[in-house]
């Protein structure tokens, strides 16, 4: 796929403070670049990562750059993130990242114990699924977990709903996660995307998550209002797979950025007990109940979870999946710990 142009991604050809809240400057961003005292810099949104360069989207350009020595090593960025930039006729260079506002984040592939983040600075996830058989409810709480530790806010897409009633879909999806605005959509038709558009305003991003398959890449196309993304060819049958190889940011007309993202076929947890808690809040307001206050919800005596399950308001696939998720964010810790234990020595 070529480089998109700073034209298709943003549109901007101003250098003014507007422009920059276009792409979700605020004050706090403002205060973060000021404390760096950096005359010789400017202030940019990553756009795009390519592997060696990166997109970055200033107030009315959009360069390549590339990190600077400070950075390179980690090379510790992601798409969304504001950066400090030293832009020249000749190069550029990011010289710092802002702090994040929000990031989200899943454990890294791999046998190394680490946090990968997916994308930065984000307000709204976007949590797609489709209305066939890709739909599991399990990995809509393990989604719905990562987004409540990224500190932005969940909004679930039902994509598809061409192709079957998305009424039992939506029923479904009331009993995990009851108050999480959910918004069927068809990318064949169009339906139900100017409701998906209304939660974007002027300076706000949203990231589109979900796996292969689900209709992502035609969504952000039916957003943006031109096939700015490739998809495959996708039959009415709904058969199709994603084809989008790396993350960018792209403005949506009438307000609002969206970060597309490749299929997630690992997606691990990197989150902690109050976002599995958030999820999960009818298992938690029973362990309230429990006789004792360390329950493990399986052989103990007046266990209030235990007593739900046996009586038929809590369905076992979703304690089970409760389960699980709490057994992986264990291991994460004791990885991590043991990780740091040999860094000390």
């Amino acid at each position: 796929m070529p480089l998109l142009t700073s034209e298709r991604f943003l549109g901007l050809n101003s250098h003014d403070r507007a422009a920059l809240e276009e792409l979700g400057w605020n004050e706090r961003f403002a205060s973060a670049f000021d404390a760096l005292g950096l005359d010789d810099l400017q202030p940019g949104r990553l756009a795009a990562d390519y592997g060696t360069k990166f997109l970055v989207q200033l107030a009315g350009s959009a360069p390549l750059a590339r990190l600077g020595s400070a950075l390179r090593e980690t090379r510790l960025v992601a798409v969304g993130d504001w950066l400090a930039v030293h832009d020249t006729p000749e190069a550029t260079e990011v010289r710092a990242v802002l702090r994040r506002q929000s990031a989200i984040t899943r454990e890294a592939p791999g046998r190394e114990t680490a946090a990968q983040v997916i994308a930065a600075n984000v307000d709204l996830v976007f949590i797609a699924t489709s209305a066939d058989t890709d739909f599991n409810l399990r990995r809509i709480e393990r989604l719905l977990t990562v987004v409540y530790q990224s500190g932005a806010a969940p909004v679930i897409v039902l994509t598809k709903v061409d192709l079957n009633n998305p009424d039992p879909f939506e029923t479904e999806l009331e009993t995990i996660a009851a108050g999480v605005p959910v918004v069927a959509v068809s990318g064949w038709t169009g339906d139900g995307v100017e409701t998906v558009r209304m939660h974007l305003s002027r300076g706000k991003t949203a990231v589109l998550v979900g796996s292969s398959g689900v209709g992502k890449s035609t969504l952000i196309n039916r957003l943006l209002g031109e096939e700015v993304l490739r998809t495959a060819e996708v039959h009415h049958s709904g058969q199709g797979r994603h084809t989008t190889s790396h993350r960018q940011l792209l403005k949506v007309p009438g307000g609002g950025l969206v970060i597309d993202t490749p299929g997630l076929r690992e997606i691990q947890l990197w989150a902690g007990a109050e976002a599995l808690a958030e999820v999960f809040l009818d298992i938690e307001a029973l362990a309230l109940r429990c006789r004792f206050t360390d329950c493990r919800h399986e052989t103990e005596p007046d266990c209030a979870v235990v007593a739900a399950l046996e009586g038929g308001t809590l369905e076992a696939s979703r304690l089970t999946s409760y389960r699980k998720l709490q057994r992986e964010l264990r291991a994460i810790e004791v990885k991590a710990a043991v990780r740091v234990k040999r860094r000390l020595g």
